[in-house]
């Protein structure tokens, strides 16, 4: 929800507000929005600092959500 709302806020010119919903949804583990952050970054609308830190912060939500049970899921899905 958050990533559409950012991209809601970009479609209307509100810069500010995208990054703000690009970082709450990458610190809860939305690898899309990790991306478009990224991109932010590269055109200059993102702070290392605050890039570094929503990076952190996906990496710790994704971290979180693993456990052995998701593992035996995902793998009985491949097959």
């Amino acid at each position: 929800a958050r990533h559409n709302l950012a991209i809601f806020e970009w479609k209307s010119g509100r810069t500010e507000r995208t990054v703000k919903h690009f970082i709450i949804a990458a610190n809860m583990g939305n690898d899309e929005s990790l991306e478009s952050l990224k991109k932010c970054y590269g055109m200059g609308l993102v702070s290392k600092e605050k890039f570094a830190a929503a990076l952190r912060g996906h990496q710790a939500a994704v971290d979180a959500m693993k456990s052995p049970h998701r593992d035996k899921a995902k793998a009985a899905l491949r097959i």
